[in-house]
């Protein structure tokens, strides 16, 4: 990276469930503000913005960001399924790195209908074709709906390989809980204990109940970058920096290894993350605090050994040993992760970054993970590509 990246400003609305939220145009609005205002600069300075969304027409940034300016900047809309708010984040860094830019916002926003994901055009091939004749083969069910079995199809082939419990996810999902009770902006802040979890309805039992996975979600989340010179300029901030990033996309073992974790991204989760690493010359023994894609708590018990959180096969005693939460190796999902925080897909990724800024700002009250200096962001989308990035101060 030749030019160093600060994240100078950031900014998040409360999700909420669909139907109780504002228009998508409003709710970035909202959000693009509330950035800008915590940078403490103007619309006027931004010289770019990259609009991440996955349910909405074209141009559905301009109609969100023509809300708060007019200044003919280039806007540039984004969608890489649930990965979409951190591939903005990622080109919006590249800009500034590059030099194209010294100042540029990220807008992440969804506005969502209730239910599970399905597609849009069913006129033409879908790009999950090739994922839907794996987990076919593999997994079956096919009254389960696709989400829940491609990720609980994942989960049950860690329980297979590993002798991991049910418990451990109803684990994870109690713990997302714990941390959001202190995050005003989670759509479920409501403690719920482990047997809470197993007690909950089976949508697909002995594999997963109805709280381990995430809820369809409104909201919109953004940041401002910038360069070193131009935060010197104008006085900005220039504490939280983007120390290294990596993107990665399916290689053929998603499809040709038979394995569902795979076909959920583990390969890519790895890689992203070792080439974050590398760059950035630690290891994951280094990081104080991580934000994960945990979209089902299958996939956050899966990310755990991906990201080298723990070794392969022992989350189950990461889980147990409490290492993913204070007072443990690392805190994972401080903010409630997706699980309670909600998962707004094209918001998600920026709502993460808001967390680890405020993190490593020291900023986040109630949550606040002490002395965090290096933070990692997860953020997955099947189809696929996955996005990591390491913030430091």
């Amino acid at each position: 990276m030749s030019r160093k990246v600060y994240v100078t400003g950031v900014g998040m609305i409360p999700f909420a469930k669909p139907g109780a939220s504002a228009p998508y145009h409003e709710m970035g609005a909202q959000a693009a503000r509330a950035a800008l205002d915590d940078a403490d600069i103007a619309w006027i300075e931004v010289e770019q913005a990259y609009c991440g969304y996955v349910y909405g027409d074209s141009t559905c940034g301009q109609k969100a960001l023509y809300g708060v300016g007019m200044t003919g900047i280039p806007i540039v809309n984004v969608n890489n399924n649930c990965s979409t708010g951190s591939t903005a984040l990622y080109l919006a860094r590249q800009a500034v790195q590059g030099g194209a830019a010294d100042c540029v916002l990220v807008l992440g926003f969804e506005q969502m209908s209730p239910g599970a994901l399905a597609s849009v055009f069913t006129d033409r091939p879908a790009p999950f074709d090739d994922f839907d004749a794996v987990t076919d083969r593999l997994v079956g069910k096919p009254e389960i709906p696709l989400a829940l079995r491609y990720f609980g199809g994942a989960g049950l082939a860690h329980m297979e390989k590993y002798g991991t419990p049910l418990e451990a996810f109803a684990r994870i999902r109690a713990k997302a809980s714990r941390h959001a009770v202190n995050n005003p902006l989670a759509l479920f802040r409501k403690e719920v204990s482990s047997q809470d979890v197993l007690d909950a309805p089976a949508i697909w039992p002995g594999v997963m109940t109805r709280l381990m996975a995430c809820p369809p979600t409104c909201g919109a989340a953004a940041a401002v970058l910038v360069s070193e010179a131009f935060a010197k300029k104008h006085g900005l901030r220039a504490d939280v920096h983007i120390a290294a990033q990596a993107m990665t996309t399916d290689r053929p073992s998603t499809f040709d290894s038979n394995d569902m974790m795979r076909l959920v991204g583990y390969d890519m989760s790895r890689d992203a993350a070792r080439q974050v690493y590398e760059h950035a010359g630690i290891g994951p023994d280094d990081l104080d605090v991580v934000e994960l894609h945990d979209c089902f708590a299958h996939n956050e018990l899966i990310t755990y050994e991906a990201l080298g959180l723990c070794p392969e096969g022992g989350a189950d005693k990461f889980i147990r040993d409490g290492d993913n939460t204070y007072g443990g190796k690392v805190v994972t999902n401080p903010s409630g992760g997706l699980l309670s925080k909600g998962h707004p897909l094209g918001a998600t990724g920026l709502a993460q970054c808001f967390e680890l800024t405020h993190q490593l700002r020291g900023s986040a009250g109630a949550r606040q993970v002490d002395g965090a200096r290096t933070a990692l962001q997860h953020n997955l989308g099947l189809g696929g590509a996955c996005v990591v990035t390491l913030y430091q101060v």
